[in-house]
């Protein structure tokens, strides 16, 4: 009721922001629609609400908002700033940041963001600090310049050195009025802030100490509820003892609802009283932390599923570890954290591959091993070497077990690693597997896999109508019901999948605006699933088709899209293709050398991920780029690689259009030598399209060898040559190949 009437009294227009404010707050509604919506648009929504109210209450009063410690930041605030970050030019606000050195951002290029260096404070101001804390007492006149000397100047650490005197009894009084009995004439103290709060630890009375100790397991931050239930303490000793700990100023105590909650007052405290715990006790503590958050947030474990993983992962309960890390595992790649889930699914292997050999045992590191592979697609790519060991050991346990169940989702990962390295013979080998299995147990989804993966490998090695059949067959047998489900289980949409395959397959078949439509409706569906790595891929790949028909204006949208999302969430396989098309918008619109720059950094990207699927094609696009830039010595050593790889790998899809690409090359590089090496290309080329069926890529050869006849005289035979194929279109009369050819035609006439 406060969130509603503070929120709706500033503004009713914000009205929409409400569901994503309640829900961090732990208020939503289980009805609600964000129940079902991507985590990466909820993500953003809940950002962009931030946003508005920030912005909505700077229209009243002028807003300071302050973030500190930007180095120890989560994924979520990091979110929050970014999104302000682009907001606070023009508006009545004051964004506060502070950070070490190491931590990076993305605004030191905006004109409206200043630095300021904090290095420790200047002899003058270290003084007027340190008069604020023991003030001016002629008794400290000695002392002030030894705890000068020694803290050099760190606010922190002075604190620190002030109340270890006065606990030493060196200084007499209450801040800021204190006095010296006796002058001291050196401090013995540590050298160092963390040994100075060491040796006020050991200060402390035993129940006091051990009180901090307890509670630095549990954490940095702690409500009072679970404190009662960790600690051995009676509860009256418990109060008395934190009040005296707040005294000391190892605490603070924050109001928060429904309880109080108390924090460490910095993390080096912590870590000093953390330091300071025995392992078997600090292991006890742990695991006892754990059983009193099982037992207080019974009803809503879920919330708290990452925080049981780090204490029992820290204590001898390693059952427990590994259950609660593989729930915080799948529950994070849900909410497609998927480098936190890859932290947790890995250390819950590691665990549990130091236990026994047991059929139990070994059935649960399948599942991790299955659910860790999904997330490594996303996170370091289909060929990834990463990837390659989850699916390889999760193929092991499933001969070790005899688990035919599991074994569909290995060969899955298995087939994709093999067609993302560009060995097609093995990923049909695999493809095959699968498809003996989908058949065996007449189970439609599985089949439809089978057919979606058997599609994109017939399309790599030039099989068009092949492609076509399969994808038109993956889409019938595929269930939309099962879409996030089946995401989670193989690391992208279905959906996407087989209609992204038909789609290209349409387009380089001659039916542009089919593909269009196929696209269209795959990035639709998309567009309301709650998966990261199928958001980024729809944006690729819709970018990607507007490339192959030669629209670069279409492609920005969708490529920045594809880029961003692929750069927030970790996807180096997206940002590599990303990029690359990238370029080529860039080339397409005569910024030659930009377009050059990011292509080849796109395969770098890609590369690193041992994907080298599409080679053929990225080379192109690279050869294409120099080619326009003038230099064709560099375009034709490119495309002499590009065939190559073709040779090696089969990948066939492109090879068409890579001999025409040759043929162009070798006229421009000599208009009168190469005119019969440029014509023995383009009939090659045509040749191949004609075998593959790929009515798009001999339009666009046909037209290359009639320009060249055209040149020479010979317009009767290049209008011959052209018009049957312009004439079989029946569609994508708007599509700049066609335009083309049109207009080609009617100089042929």
């Amino acid at each position: 009721a406060k969130v509603l009437g503070q929120v709706l009294a500033l503004d009713k227009s914000l009205d929409d922001t409400l569901p994503y404010l309640l829900a961090l707050l732990g208020i939503e509604d289980p009805e609600s629609s964000l129940q079902q919506m991507d985590a990466h648009i909820r993500r953003q929504r809940t950002f962009e609400g931030l946003k508005k109210l920030f912005l909505r209450e700077s229209l009243n009063q002028p807003l300071i908002l302050v973030f500190e410690d930007l180095h120890w930041i989560d994924t979520g605030t990091q979110g929050v700033l970014d999104t302000l970050s682009e907001s606070v030019a023009s508006a009545n606000l004051l964004l506060l940041v502070n950070y070490r050195p190491e931590y990076r951002h993305e605004w030191g290029a905006k004109t409206y963001y200043t630095q300021l260096s904090l290095a420790p404070l200047g002899r003058q101001e270290a003084d007027d600090l340190l008069t604020f804390l023991v003030g001016n007492d002629t008794s400290l006149k000695t002392l002030k310049p030894l705890i000068l000397e020694k803290t050099e100047g760190t606010p922190f650490f002075m604190e620190e050195v002030v109340q270890t005197l006065v606990e030493e009894e060196g200084l007499v009084g209450e801040r800021g009025a204190y006095r010296l009995e006796t002058a001291p004439t050196e401090l013995q103290i540590s050298p160092t802030v963390q040994g100075v709060l060491a040796a006020r630890i050991d200060r402390l009375a035993a129940e006091e100490k051990v009180l901090l100790q307890q509670l630095s397991v549990i954490g940095r931050q702690f409500p009072l509820s679970l404190v009662k239930q960790v600690v051995t303490q009676p509860e009256a000793e418990v109060y008395r003892v934190l009040a005296s700990l707040q005294a000391k100023e190892f605490l603070y105590e924050q109001p928060a609802f429904p309880e109080s909650e108390y924090l460490f007052k910095h993390a080096l405290t912590q870590d000093v009283a953390y330091g300071t715990v025995l392992q078997e006790q600090r292991k006890a503590l742990h695991e006892r932390t754990g059983h009193a958050i099982e037992e207080l947030y019974q009803d809503t474990l879920e919330d708290h599923y990452s925080a049981l993983a780090y204490h029992y992962s820290h204590s001898d309960n390693n059952e427990k570890a590994i259950e609660y890390l593989g729930l915080a595992g799948q529950q994070a790649a849900q909410r497609s954290a998927n480098s936190e889930a890859v932290t947790f699914l890995t250390r819950a292997i590691t665990l549990i591959q130091q236990l026994p050999d047991t059929p139990e045992n070994l059935q649960q590191e399948l599942a991790l091993q299955i659910a860790l592979g999904s997330i490594l697609i996303t996170t370091e790519g289909y060929g990834a070497l990463e990837t390659e060991s989850a699916y390889t050991r999760a193929y092991a346990l499933c001969h070790q077990l005899g688990e035919p169940s599991q074994l569909f989702a290995v060969l899955w990962g298995l087939q994709q690693l093999c067609t993302a390295r560009s060995d097609y013979q093995r990923g049909r080998e695999y493809a095959e597997q699968m498809l003996s299995l989908a058949q065996g147990v007449q189970d439609s989804l599985l089949l439809s896999w089978t057919y979606r993966v058997l599609g994109e490998l017939a399309f790599c090695v030039g099989e068009l109508s092949a492609t076509k059949t399969y994808c038109e067959d993956s889409v019938a047998l595929s269930d939309p019901q099962q879409r996030r489900a089946q995401a989670l289980a193989y690391g992208e949409d279905p959906v996407l999948g087989n209609r992204c395959w038909l789609g290209e397959s349409l387009f380089m078949m001659g039916y542009p605006d089919q593909a269009l439509q196929a696209f269209r409706e795959a990035f639709a569906l998309v567009s309301d699933l709650r998966h990261s790595n199928s958001l980024a891929a729809a944006s690729i790949w819709l970018a990607l088709l507007h490339a192959l028909r030669r629209e670069p204006d279409e492609v920005r949208g969708h490529i920045e899209a594809g880029i961003r999302l692929a750069t927030e969430q970790g996807m180096p396989f997206w940002l590599g293709w990303g990029t690359i098309l990238r370029g080529w918008m860039l080339n397409a619109q005569a910024d030659g050398e930009a377009g050059i720059a990011e292509i080849r950094q796109g395969l770098a990207i890609y590369q690193a991920t041992g994907a080298t699927e599409f080679n053929s094609y990225f080379l192109a696009l690279l050869a294409e780029a120099y080619g326009k830039n003038g230099q064709v010595d560099e375009a034709r050593t490119i495309v002499g690689e590009a065939l190559d790889f073709v040779e090696k790998t089969n990948e066939r899809f492109y090879q068409a259009e890579l001999y025409r690409l040759k043929g162009e090359l070798t006229f421009q590089k000599s208009k009168v030598e190469g005119q019969q090496g440029a014509e023995e290309c383009f009939r090659q080329a045509i040749d191949i399209a004609r075998h593959q069926q790929a009515k798009s890529w001999e339009l666009r050869a046909a037209m290359s060898l009639a320009r060249l006849w055209q040149g020479q005289g010979k317009t009767t035979d290049a209008r011959d040559l052209l018009a049957p194929v312009y004439d079989w279109f029946t569609e994508g009369f708007d599509t700049a190949d066609l335009k083309d050819a049109k207009v080609l035609l009617d100089e042929l006439a």
